[in-house]
């Protein structure tokens, strides 16, 4: 079956949702480079996490651009299973990443490069998450919201790291940024539980 034509609200609202991911997108694909010299130079397990946390938005954006281009009913519930897995692996990846950095009280060195990126990215992604959660609210899409809410935990991730990396150059508090963490597990582990839960 044919789906009706988007009235010009929802077309409008739809192309603002695929601008959208097409900055988020862009934003994490050169975050990745920045991330993987920055934590190559200071041997930075936060950084390195951060920059897996860059590939599952990616991941994630593609989804959800997929799902809007097809504006199928039928492509919500498989997206928010992607989204959903998106979110676990994130979790699991940060829970290996806290144990293994409290059990090798591994201290990375100060990265100014870090912690300029993660700053910059901190700030992007709220104004990213704000716009997707709006959008994806006045369409009636989960997906987008969805989305929005990984983007909101990138941007929380951000704000984690540049905390711990800030501290440690400062202060020489190296668990800092794994103890912040413990917070950002449980939050992408409550969001993939609902993703998985959703149906449309």
């Amino acid at each position: 079956m044919t789906s009706p034509a988007p009235t010009t609200d929802s077309g409008r609202l739809l192309r603002r949702g695929l601008r959208l991911e097409y900055a988020t997108l862009g934003w994490n694909v050169v975050g990745l480079g920045v991330l993987a010299a920055a934590a190559i130079q200071a041997g930075s397990p936060a950084l390195a996490g951060f920059g897996l946390d860059s590939l599952i938005e990616i991941f994630a954006s593609i989804v959800v651009v997929w799902q809007l281009k097809g504006a199928h009913k039928e492509r919500e519930a498989p997206a928010m299973r992607l989204i959903g897995t998106a979110f676990a692996v994130l979790g699991a990846y940060l829970l290996i990443q806290v144990a293994v950095v409290f059990a090798t009280g591994v201290r990375p060195a100060t990265s100014g490069a870090g912690i300029a990126w993660t700053a910059l990215t901190f700030v992007v992604m709220l104004a990213l998450a704000w716009g997707k959660i709006r959008t994806g609210s006045a369409l009636g899409n989960p997906v987008l919201r969805a989305e929005g809410k990984v983007t909101l935990v990138d941007a929380y991730l951000a704000g984690a790291v540049l905390a711990g990396l800030v501290l440690n150059a400062l202060f020489g508090w190296w668990w800092a940024d794994p103890l912040a963490g413990v917070v950002i597990i449980y939050y992408a582990a409550t969001e993939a539980v609902h993703a998985f839960r959703h149906t449309p």
